[in-house]
């Protein structure tokens, strides 16, 4: 199939399936998102939830099924375009900061918007704001290794958002967060996702969390909770042959 889907998705995928030497992780998953929406993709841990997200976000290419953003096959796309497509339209919040040593927590927060010709100033002022919103904001100068993890998960947020993607996944996004922070934290999240017109896919195992979600998927088994037999054996044959 080479047309995209008739709906008023932004991000949408048919019929996934993707295995991990030889082990199914996904099996033929279908799931759409519009835009500015929060989705939820809950389940328990191993149930594909990362899995699911790396498919849609480019960083893997399924097995089997296709994804698309927008009229533009994700799944067709070669490495490198895959990845200026990552760069240009999509964020990523996943349970580890990842932020570079050497830079100051604005550098970081700043960091794609520099990389995409931002002006230094322009950057860094959207960064500064973040950081602020995301109670961080007298960190700025100090580098991640003088701050705690749940600070550098706060300014990795903030990364995210300052250069406002067309989608943001975010993977267990308040993972290293204390319980007392992660509302707040989630609180600025959505509320920046619903004033900017993010598209949000938000994977966690928290009920609580999943509650922000306009709408949600589980995912048990590598597979949508409720779909049918015939569509969790079109996803493992898939993966057999891949495999």
């Amino acid at each position: 199939m080479v047309a995209p889907p008739d709906n008023d998705d932004v991000l949408r995928a048919r019929t996934l399936s993707y295995a991990y030497g030889g082990s199914p992780a996904l099996l033929g998953v279908s799931v759409g998102a519009r835009e500015g929406e929060i989705l939820g993709v809950t389940g328990p841990r191993g149930c594909g939830k990362t899995t699911l997200l790396r498919c849609l976000s480019g960083q893997l290419v399924p097995d089997h099924g296709e994804v698309w953003f927008g009229e533009v096959a994700v799944h067709r796309l070669p490495a490198l375009d895959r990845e200026r497509l990552r760069g240009a339209r999509f964020g990523w919040i996943g349970t580890e900061p990842h932020l570079v040593p050497e830079l100051t927590a604005w550098e970081n927060a700043a960091l794609p918007l520099l990389l995409s010709g931002t002006a230094r100033r322009t950057a860094k002022s959207a960064a500064l704001e973040w950081l602020d919103r995301l109670d961080v904001g007298e960190c700025a100068r100090i580098r991640p290794a003088g701050l705690v993890q749940a600070q550098r998960q706060r300014i990795a947020i903030a990364r995210a958002l300052a250069a406002t993607p067309s989608v943001l996944f975010a993977d267990e996004p308040t993972a290293p967060l204390h319980r007392a922070d992660r509302g707040q934290v989630l609180r600025t999240l959505t509320s920046a996702a619903r004033s900017l017109g993010i598209t949000v896919v938000l994977a966690t195992q928290d009920e609580e969390v999943a509650t922000l979600a306009d709408r949600t998927v589980a995912l048990v088994d590598g597979r949508r909770a409720g779909s049918s037999p015939a569509s969790e054996e079109e996803g493992r044959a898939a993966c057999s042959v891949s495999a």
